[in-house]
């Protein structure tokens, strides 16, 4: 447990305040991370953060979109769901909507469980990854802390895209899988790009870029390995990740 998240005794004094670190790791990432590798885990801050900026865009959607329109939009966006919607029977049609409505809707209210689940397992990754494959000594509970600061400028897009909604977007148009303006597939109109490439230009993301590298930089800080190794690692699984969902779009296209 102490491993996940409690400071070492003794210790509490000399290492960085929890908002330091949050603002180092945007400007001096290296101080937040070394600061994880001599012992300091606790990562409340970071997470407290993400699940507010979650929740505030969860309220523009739902005040500005609803979940409805969503769910509508993103049927439409995808040819291969209209086109199963279009053949189903008048009853089916209701429960499909519904039940794309309710899974989207209530998978983004339980975003502080996801952002954990999804911490816990890409931490375990990375764990063995920079461990076993490129000698490593890193503890999960340091990955995991790692995790949580890198994942900060997630936060910004998420407010961009809520100051896009009251800024006036239409919510015709509203596309979950590109809500603010960061990445490339934001700019284009998924009805008329192919779908394999819309799937690669939505993961050209600029703060999705910048959270890999700071976990580049961080994973290789706690792990005292060379920080081109932490490049290595999170670039080639993002790499292999790309490989898989680029390539099952291209597939259902």
């Amino acid at each position: 447990m102490s491993d996940m998240g409690v400071q070492p005794a003794g210790q509490a004094a000399s290492g960085l305040t929890q908002w330091q670190r949050v603002a180092y790791t945007f400007s001096a990432p290296s101080k937040t991370f070394e600061d994880i590798k001599r012992g300091f885990k606790s990562w409340w801050l970071p997470f407290v953060i993400a699940v507010l900026a979650s929740y505030i865009l969860f309220t523009a959607i739902t005040v500005k979109v609803g979940w409805v329109q969503v769910a509508e939009n993103a049927i439409h966006m995808d040819s291969k769901a209209e086109e199963k919607m279009a053949q189903a029977p008048p009853d089916q049609r209701e429960t499909i909507m519904k039940f794309t409505q309710y899974g989207m809707e209530y998978g983004f209210a339980a975003a502080p469980v996801f952002i954990l689940a999804a911490g816990a397992l890409i931490s375990l990754i990375f764990w063995g990854t920079i461990n076993f494959g490129f000698g490593g000594k890193s503890t999960f509970g340091s990955i995991f802390t790692v995790w949580m600061f890198a994942g900060l400028p997630g936060t910004i897009k998420a407010l961009l895209g809520t100051v896009a909604l009251f800024a006036g977007g239409a919510p015709e148009s509203f596309n979950l899988a590109n809500f603010a303006p960061t990445s490339v597939g934001a700019f284009l109109n998924p009805l008329e790009t192919n779908a394999a490439l819309y799937k690669l230009a939505t993961a050209l993301d600029i703060t999705s870029i910048w959270s890999m590298v700071l976990l580049g930089i961080g994973i290789a800080a706690v792990a005292g390995v060379k920080r081109n190794s932490g490049y290595i690692a999170v670039f080639g699984w993002w790499a292999l990740y790309l490989l898989v969902t680029v390539g099952w779009a291209a597939v259902r296209s």
